[in-house]
This record gives C-alpha cells, sequence and structure tokens, in this order.
C-alpha cells in the first residue's frame, strides 16, 4: 500500500519498547552528527557547550546537548545562504520546499526542506491518517487556503499516498467548500477546530444545511489544541455526525503525535521519527513517570535540511499511565497538548491555561462556539473578561446560562470573570489559527 522508502516501516508502531529507544539513539546520534558537521549555528551552540558526536553515547548523554528556541532561529536567518542562515545544511540548490510559521508568537522562521524531507513529512502524516481510518476507498476534502504556511499541505500528499481521492478547497469561500463536499459525497476533511465549528455555522444558519447529514465520517485537526478539549470534540462530532481526531503537529517540527482510532484520551508520539521529551518546568529534568506536566523538548530524528535537535516546543504535555488499547507500542501523551508554556500566565495569582476557558463555554449549551478573552489592569489590580455569544435559538435563555457559566468558570480555573454577552457573529471568525487570548498588561 505505501511506497518504498527509507522511513515507512509498518513494523514501527509495534517494536518492542527496548528495540525502539536503540532506534531512537542510534538516529539520535546520526542527526547530532549530521548537525555538527553541516550547520554553522549547531556546531557553535555545541562546540561552546563542549560537546562533540563523540560524546553522545547513551540517552542520559542526550541531555547535555543544548536545547535550541525558535527565538535564537530568528536571529539567524534572513542572511546568506539567504533567506535561511547558518543553520542550512544542505546546498542551496536542493532545497525544493519553503514554508514558514504563522508568526502569531512573534517573526515567522523561514523552514527549508529538500525532496527528502518533504517525503518524510508525507510520510508522518501517513501514519495519522492511517491510525485514524482512512482508505483509499475515502474521499477527502481540503477546505484550506494553501499558501507559505505547512498547514494540510503534508495531509494531502499523505492522504494521496495510501490511495484516497483527494478535492483541494483552496480558493473556495465556506458555503462553496459545504457545497462542494455535498456535491462530491466526500467522507473526510481536515481543518483546524475553530474552522470545523465555523462550517457547521454557516451550513446551519445560512444555508439551511445539517451537517451531521452530509456524507463526512471523520475529520483531522490541526492547529489548535480543541480536538483534544472534549467539549470542543463534542461538539464538532455532533454538528458533523463524524468521529473527529486530534494531531500534532509544528512547521519547524513536523506532524509528531497523532490520534489513532481507539481515541484513548490521547494522542501516540511518532517515536520512529521523532524523540520526545518532557522537561520539568521548574526544575528543567526530564520527567519519565506519567502523571507529571512539563514542556516538550522535541527531535526530528530524520529531517535534515533545517535540523530539529533538541527543540524547545513550549508546548505542555504529559506522559499517559496506560497504554493504548490499539496495540501500538508509540508512547501516549494523556489529553494531547494541554497548552503552551508561553501561553500559561498569572491572572490574580492564579496560574491559567486558556484551554480551560475553552473548555467550559464548549461544554455549555446555549453558546455559540467562539468567544473571546481579555486580560487587563484597572490599577495594580488584574481583571478578566470573557465574551460570549448566545446561539439564534438560545437568546431566551441567558438568566440561567449566565451562571452556570460563571460556576463553571470559577470551578475549573479559580478565577471570576466579568462576563460579556454579545451579538451572535460579532466576535472574530478565524479560517486557521484563532487568536481568543488577548493579554493587554503589557501594554501598561
Amino acid at each position: 500500500m505505501f511506497q518504498e522508502s527509507r522511513y515507512w516501516n509498518p513494523a514501527l508502531e509495534i517494536l518492542p519498547r527496548e528495540a525502539l529507544r536503540n532506534l531512537q539513539l542510534k538516529k539520535f546520534r546520526e542527526i547530532f552528527r549530521w548537525a555538527f558537521d553541516q550547520s554553522k549555528f549547531h556546531r557553535a551552540l555545541y562546540e561552546k557547550a563542549g560537546l562533540t558526536p563523540d560524546d553522545i553515547r547513551t540517552f542520559e548523554d542526550i541531555k547535555r546537548v543544548p536545547t535550541v528556541e525558535k527565538a535564537m532561529m530568528r536571529d539567524i536567518q534572513r542572511k546568506e545562504p539567504f533567506p535561511y542562515g547558518d543553520a542550512l545544511c544542505v546546498p542551496i540548490e536542493e532545497v525544493t520546499e519553503f514554508r514558514q510559521t504563522s508568526g502569531t508568537t512573534g517573526q515567522p522562521v523561514y523552514q527549508p526542506d529538500t525532496w527528502a524531507d518533504w517525503e518524510w513529512w508525507s510520510e508522518s502524516w501517513a501514519f495519522i491518517l492511517w491510525a485514524q481510518g482512512y482508505r483509499p476507498s475515502d474521499r477527502v476534502f481540503i477546505p484550506f487556503g494553501y499558501n507559505v504556511f505547512v498547514a494540510f499541505w503534508a495531509g494531502h500528499y499523505a492522504a494521496e499516498k495510501i490511495g484516497c481521492e483527494v478535492v483541494p478547497g483552496g480558493v473556495l469561500d465556506t458555503k462553496a467548500r459545504i457545497l462542494k463536499i455535498q456535491e462530491l459525497k466526500a467522507t473526510a476533511m481536515m481543518a483546524t477546530p475553530t474552522y470545523v465549528l465555523g462550517m457547521a455555522d454557516t451550513a446551519r444558519n445560512s444555508m439551511g444545511l445539517k451537517p451531521a447529514e452530509m456524507s463526512i465520517n471523520k475529520i483531522t485537526c490541526a492547529g489548535e489544541p480543541g480536538a483534544s478539549i472534549p467539549s470542543t470534540k463534542k461538539r464538532m462530532e455532533e454538528a458533523w455526525g463524524a468521529k473527529v481526531f486530534d494531531h500534532a503537529g509544528a512547521t519547524e517540527i513536523g506532524a509528531w503525535s497523532y490520534e489513532c482510532d481507539c481515541q484513548p484520551n490521547g494522542m501516540h508520539v511518532n517515536e520512529g521519527f521523532f524523540l520526545v521529551e518532557i522537561q520539568d518546568l521548574e526544575t528543567g529534568q526530564i520527567i519519565h513517570e506519567p502523571g507529571k506536566k512539563g514542556k516538550m523538548i522535541i527531535t526530528a530524528l530524520d529531517r535534515q535540511a533545517q535540523p530539529c535537535v533538541r527543540f524547545d516546543s513550549k508546548d505542555i504535555i504529559e506522559w499517559a499511565e496506560e497504554p493504548c488499547p490499539c496495540g501500538r507500542t508509540f508512547g501516549l501523551i494523556k489529553g494531547g497538548v494541554i497548552g503552551r508554556a508561553d501561553d500559561i500566565t498569572k491572572v490574580k495569582g492564579v496560574l491559567l491555561a486558556p484551554s480551560a476557558i475553552e473548555e467550559v463555554v464548549r461544554g455549555i449549551d446555549g453558546l455559540a462556539h467562539e468567544y473571546e478573552v481579555v486580560v487587563d489592569k484597572a490599577g495594580d489590580v488584574d481583571t478578566i473578561a470573557l465574551k460570549v455569544e448566545l446561539l439564534p435559538d438560545a437568546q431566551t435563555q441567558r438568566e440561567t446560562i449566565e451562571p452556570n457559566l460563571r460556576d463553571q468558570l470559577r470551578l475549573k480555573t479559580n478565577l471570576g470573570y466579568k462576563i460579556e454577552f454579545h451579538e451572535y457573529g460579532s466576535l472574530p471568525r478565524y479560517d486557521v489559527k484563532a487568536r481568543r487570548f488577548r493579554d493587554l498588561r503589557k501594554a501598561h
């Protein structure tokens, strides 16, 4: 079914743990040596730490390798060889693919890939789609404006690779995309949780259609943590009458984890392609045991044009206690990506993860899926406001919805909010990554 490649091996997903760890160590040593030999940026970083490739012999040695942050990549780019700078490990003539990060957390980072790297991207996505039940009989609609962001490019090619029929949604607007799904009886699609819910709203409220009665039976999400948040997943599944799956990836990393069709309240780490470490936020120590959250340090074990070696992703994750019943031996992270270290902030002395607010809002009947959170200061005191919308058929239920919302927010986040009800459809709508959390305190 899969094309021959130096990456794909179906047995990887059920490899005994000891054999998998040996493979990861072997691959890590190879990519470390490659980065040391080919990248001026990485070599300088490692020499400053007093490390050479011969020093990496065991997993314990990996902890000595310095981490790389996105800001470091921004600093070295837009220089020769333009525009990638000192991290480029291949002649510029071998770069066949350009992508860049979304820039939602600062200046975008440019990502070069060789054709072999791009095949690797497709392979990693092939793991995702096959695990979620995609098969050659599927007709996959991708409602995505293809551009410089990686988004669903690799998902498109992976779907082709496993034999699916792919329908690119490209420049179509939302209504046209819905009509094309209906016309072609597409069975699957890929989109952000925000857009999945937005499409359903448009179909119901502007077109008189019922998405749950259409032909979509599975949806793969990316770009936001929503598909791992139970209330958001439930909303999407009920809206479309389909199973909704999460996956996690990033432009500078790759597609590193995925939910399988067992939906075990977590996601598998593709440990054949990636080495994931979880670092304690306070001590910096690597967490091996389940049940303790930390930030992810990740290495892409096969990507060569611009290596990703011990990249500090800022994603907050934790290892699950039980293996997945699907039989895969790849490690499982509980609840998917919980949030980002740079998103978690203190409000009134309380640590707040924006995903906790989403879980509450999306879990209350009568509220629209869009909302906005604004943190500010009144003098020396933090304030936090939550803007929400009532669904058209719930306009008379505010008196019961509002106290329930306040109680759930207090229970789940330990904070009190100024709640503002806005006219349905008045809050911003997003096609790709949503920006619902604004912290204005730094502006003072």
